[in-house]
């Protein structure tokens, strides 16, 4: 099966944190450039769904637009997996700042003895929509689903066939959940920070390439 290629999601104003999270960085390049030299150890095409492509100029990314747009998470899938070269697409937010090579290939093998169309995490009763993985032939569902008026990633999720991957078996992998965890607010940016990588200042130049 193949699985070269992968989407992050990116942009929208992040009331939370106060400004685009686009514009978080590692070690002064931006985080997704951080995230770039992580997936390309596994993807061959990294995309980028973003509304502010120049801040990635001379990067290795394809840079796409939503074509559905004001649609929420469910737009940026639709046009990741439209510009995907490979069957099944790996999909990631760009506030996940800790990427585990290890699960998207445990992910990547256990999608091979299926006909799954989507591989997602359960986490007790809720489920992980990122750090997963999503097949291309869902885009006729996508767009029928927000052609019918709808939006919610998680309902649309139930009408799939999808495997899902229990959380003690994730947690082989992240004990702590910190390969799930979201950026959402300058208190989260402090203590990842804190603990994770060296990062930079919240709002940094653009770095020339990635």
């Amino acid at each position: 099966m193949d699985f070269g290629s992968a989407v992050i999601l990116a942009g929208g104003k992040s009331s939370r944190m106060g400004f685009d999270k686009q514009y978080l960085q590692v070690k002064n390049s931006y985080l997704l450039c951080y995230h770039q030299r992580q997936l390309a150890e596994v993807f061959n095409q990294i995309i980028v769904v973003t509304n502010t492509p120049e801040l990635y100029a001379n990067t290795p990314f394809v840079m796409v637009r939503d074509e559905i747009t004001h649609k929420g998470p469910l737009g940026g899938i639709h046009i990741g997996l439209k510009t995907a070269r490979s069957r099944q697409v790996y999909l990631l937010a760009c506030d996940m700042p800790n990427i585990h090579l290890g699960y998207i290939r445990f992910m990547q093998q256990r999608l091979s003895n299926t006909r799954a169309k989507a591989c997602i995490t359960r986490f007790g009763d809720w489920i992980e929509p990122f750090n997963a993985f999503y097949s291309r032939s869902i885009i006729p569902k996508i767009e029928d689903y927000l052609g019918r008026g709808h939006h919610s990633l998680f309902q649309f999720l139930k009408e799939l066939d999808t495997l899902y991957m229990a959380e003690q078996e994730a947690r082989l992998f992240s004990p702590d959940w910190s390969m799930f965890l979201n950026l959402n607010t300058r208190k989260d940016f402090e203590a990842w920070r804190s603990t994770g990588p060296d990062l930079g200042c919240d709002l940094p130049r653009a770095p020339e390439t990635c």
